[in-house]
C-alpha cells in the first residue's frame, strides 16, 4: 500500500497537481483531496480542518506523509487531480470527511 501511495503522489507531483504544505494549501481555491500527517499537532490539525471546510474537500490522515511525498517534515498534501485523489482516497479512506 505504501508503494502505491508513494507512486500516486509521484504521479501528482510530476503532473503539477500536488501542493505541499499548510500555507500553500491555504492559498488554493480548489482541491480534490487533502492528506494530512497523522502525527500533526492539535493546532495544525484545527488549521487543516478549516482549510478542508473552506475548500469543501475530503480530508484523510496517513502515517509518515513526509516520507511518501519525499519532503521531510511535510504535514499536508493537497491533490488537485480528481482521479488521483480518488485513488489515494481509496487507499487511505479510513478517517475521512466527505464533500459537503
Amino acid at each position: 500500500m505504501r508503494n502505491k501511495l508513494a507512486a500516486y503522489f509521484g504521479f501528482a507531483k510530476r503532473a503539477g497537481k500536488l501542493t505541499l504544505g499548510v500555507n500553500a494549501a491555504a492559498a488554493l481555491k480548489r482541491c480534490d483531496l487533502l492528506v494530512a500527517d497523522a502525527a500533526v499537532g492539535k493546532n495544525s490539525r484545527k488549521e487543516i480542518e478549516k482549510i478542508a471546510a473552506r475548500l469543501s474537500c475530503p480530508l484523510v490522515f496517513c502515517e509518515d506523509l513526509g516520507e511518501l511525498v519525499a519532503r521531510q517534515g511535510c504535514v499536508l498534501a493537497a491533490v488537485r487531480e480528481e482521479n488521483l485523489a480518488k485513488a489515494v482516497f481509496g487507499l487511505l479512506g479510513g478517517e475521512a470527511r466527505n464533500k459537503e
